[in-house]
């Protein structure tokens, strides 16, 4: 019962939506704001942050944007434990500490995946891919990544599959609404990357996908452990492995992307067959069960949830 963790507060369901909405907000003004920069200068998105990295070099623009989630995801612990005064575990899992071996599990399991299918695909289209390793930009970057992308990763989980998917479930007594609403969310927060200028809207499939994907597990498995895992592992791979001049991480990679960028049918299979794989894997090793209740049922009340933790 992880959305019901969220009565375990003491202020009301407002409280939930504070951070979120405050957040979003913020990246609609950062949407717009980047527009009007485009209009203004007649360069694109790409050109822009090209300029920005030439100007402060890849790792100092990654560590300063990075920052920037520490930040967010400290307000969101702060706020979470000492005003609404909801423990971080309630916040976390319905489990009664946080499964750090779930956490670990994910992440090895999808870092396994990710640096496999990139190798792959370097190994299928060489031409699509420059050798890029210097070992004395590469060291310094896996430091930086491994202590500071869980903290972006950690932030907008806590954001929607937390703060965001406890409290709708609470205000509607869904599951369903916070399990479609947050995944939507969770994709257009990523309207204003890069990405979406050089691919198209087609790209949405991919972060909405994920959305879906992450809300998913969050609600079989009662918890963000894995999701949080997940989410680590794809964006320090990402970081490490691949990289090119026009998304929204730029690092000194393994491989730089030199491909004509594109998102097709063939972008879109891993997430309409894969996704689901991943999740059949994790139902078994898990022993998920009851996926209707759990993805579409109701949320109990508070005296329906505080009545079962009585007895």
């Amino acid at each position: 019962m992880y959305i019901e963790q969220g009565y375990k507060g003491n202020l009301g369901v407002w409280n939930f939506f504070l951070i979120p909405v405050g957040f979003m907000l913020f990246m609609v003004f950062n949407y717009f704001s980047t527009q009007m920069l485009v209009e203004e200068q007649g360069q694109s998105v790409e050109e822009i942050m090209a300029q920005m990295i030439e100007m402060m070099g890849k790792m100092p623009f990654l560590i300063v944007n990075l920052l920037t989630f520490v930040v967010g995801l400290a307000s969101i612990f702060v706020w979470v434990k000492y005003i609404h005064q909801q423990s971080i575990t309630s916040l976390t899992t319905s489990r009664k500490k946080i499964d750090w071996k779930r956490i670990g599990f994910m992440f090895l399991f999808w870092a396994t995946i990710s640096v496999a299918t990139m190798l792959l695909s370097v190994y299928s289209a060489p031409e699509n891919f420059e050798y890029n390793l210097n070992w004395s930009k590469f060291i310094p970057l896996v430091v930086v990544s491994f202590l500071l992308f869980p903290f972006q990763t950690s932030f907008e989980e806590y954001l929607f599959r937390g703060q965001l998917l406890q409290g709708l479930g609470i205000l509607t007594k869904t599951r369903w609404v916070p399990f479609i609403l947050t995944s939507v969310l969770f994709g257009v927060m990523h309207a204003a990357n890069p990405e979406v200028e050089k691919l198209g809207m087609e790209v949405m499939v991919f972060y909405i996908g994920t959305g879906l994907l992450l809300g998913a597990m969050t609600l079989m498995d009662e918890g963000l452990e894995l999701a949080l895992g997940f989410h680590a592992a794809n964006n320090i791979t990402a970081a490490l492995m691949v990289t090119s001049t026009w998304t929204a991480i730029q690092t000194d990679s393994v491989f730089l992307d030199v491909s004509q960028p594109s998102f097709g049918l063939a972008d879109m299979l891993p997430i309409v067959i894969g996704y689901p794989i991943i999740l059949l894997i994790l139902a078994k090793i898990y022993k998920w069960s009851n996926w209707k209740e759990k993805l579409f049922g109701k949320v109990l009340s508070k005296e329906e949830f505080d009545n079962l933790n009585a007895s």
